[in-house]
């Protein structure tokens, strides 16, 4: 199958042809007909799938296609060009992710698209709103905050989207999400995307979506099959050499680390550093420009570790990622889906290693008992440290059980040439050669 055969405009395919891809995803090749047909929609898909593409394209379609009898988009209250879709998401890199795939695929049609969340300036949103715009991205909390201050006109809506339903409603914005659908035409076309399906899920479904076509194009709360998974079991207090051996040792050139807080983030990201690897942390604490930063970094290989908490387990759209490390595991079991989520994209391959100490085996279990299937238990390597640093004292390894090993022959062990090879690739002006971003 093309994306031909899926009934897309010339402009569309172009724009498409223009990002490198020729054959749509399951999850497109499902959607795209059905939202083109005007019907709701609920659609299960697990992260990396290409769902974005899959609202997006139909929606860039629609809205470019005159209704019978139509001659003009009708303008709103205070007479610029109202939105016609919204696109509801959970985070702000998702939020602006979602928003540069509208514009590369709309970059053929006259499209204008707005991306509104918090933590940056308010006013200039609210200009591109008064500016006019087809398209608003959103996070719930920011867009009620337009509505309050009246810079956004919401009475001309004609489709929305729930993205990641199921984040939103595990980061508490039911009440945000509600308060929107009350001030939206009750006629629209409304498309719900999530990962997982909750009781509280399906329960927000039956409220708002409209006799809808179900997709489901992956094993529901299914781990991506693409991504070996295991575990190191090992103490608490160790975690932080196992980390910083598995980084230098593997030639994995990028990894994603996650940590269950903000303030972890940190402390690890300076150890990490102290150790000799470029890191950079990124979560709530941080200012949006810190964290796009961090994240432009990291896809374009200025660094090789980015440290997040679960504000990273959605939304980031980072193709050719490696390597996934929990360095502690998520206290909500689905939150381990999405974070492994983040590699092993598009079909390639990646790796997701999880260092779990003893008071974590129960949140271990409750990940095993909603994938179906024990994780592999990989056994402990011998820790190597970097080179000791002036006042940096050494410290021995450890054997296969996590106990101090003697070094043989009194040596001290350090990088090799590959492994400095590879950590000089961070430290100069490089242009580009790490991950690379994919929109949808």
């Amino acid at each position: 199958m093309s994306f031909q055969t899926l009934g897309l405009k010339p402009e569309l395919l172009r724009a498409i042809a223009d990002s490198g891809y020729e054959t749509p995803t399951p999850v497109q090749a499902r959607a795209i007909p059905e939202v083109l047909a005007g019907r709701d929609l609920l659609a299960g898909a697990q992260t990396g799938t290409g769902k974005t593409a899959g609202f997006i394209l139909p929606i860039l379609q629609l809205l470019g296609t005159p209704k019978a009898g139509e001659t003009a988009v009708a303008a709103g209250r205070n007479g610029w060009r109202a939105p016609r879709a919204l696109v509801l998401v959970p985070t702000r890199e998702l939020a602006a992710q979602v928003a540069e795939s509208a514009r590369t695929y709309g970059r053929y049609t006259p499209m204008a698209v707005t991306v509104v969340f918090g933590g940056v300036g308010f006013n200039p949103q609210a200009e591109s709103l008064r500016r006019g715009t087809d398209i608003v991205v959103a996070t719930p909390g920011r867009l009620l905050d337009h509505v309050q201050q009246r810079t956004i006109d919401l009475s001309k809506i004609e489709i929305l989207v729930l993205d990641e339903a199921d984040r939103m409603l595990d980061m508490g914005f039911i009440h945000d999400i509600k308060r929107v659908l009350k001030l939206l035409p009750a006629k629209r076309q409304n498309l719900m995307f999530s990962a997982t399906y909750s009781e509280e899920i399906r329960t927000l479904a039956a409220a708002f979506l409209h006799q809808p076509v179900n997709i489901e194009v992956a094993r529901r709360n299914a781990a991506v099959d693409s991504v070996t998974q295991h575990v190191h079991e090992i103490r608490k207090e160790d975690k932080r050499r196992l980390l910083s051996h598995l980084i230098r040792t593997n030639d994995w050139g990028q990894v994603l680390v996650f940590t269950r807080t903000k303030h972890g983030a940190n402390r690890l990201t300076k150890q990490l550093e102290d150790d000799g690897i470029i890191a950079s942390a990124i979560h709530g604490n941080k200012s949006q420009s810190a964290r796009t930063k961090a994240l432009n970094d990291f896809k374009q290989g200025r660094i090789m570790a980015l440290v997040a908490t679960e504000v990273a387990s959605r939304g980031l759209d980072i193709d050719q990622l490696p390597c996934v490390i929990n360095y502690e595991l998520p206290n909500v079991p689905e939150d381990y889906v999405h974070r492994i989520g983040r590699t092993g994209r598009a079909g390639a391959s990646g790796v997701a290693v999880s260092l779990v100490s003893a008071d974590e085996r129960g949140l271990l279990k409750d990940i095993e008992r909603l994938l179906g299937r024990p994780l592999l238990r990989a056994q402990l390597p011998k820790i190597s440290e970097p080179p000791v640093r002036p006042g940096r004292p050494a410290q021995p390894e450890l054997d296969t059980r996590g106990n101090q090993a003697p070094h043989r022959d009194g040596q001290r062990h350090g990088q090799g040439a590959g492994q400095a090879q590879r950590q000089n690739r961070y430290r100069g002006n490089r242009g580009g050669g790490g991950a690379r971003a994919r929109s949808g």
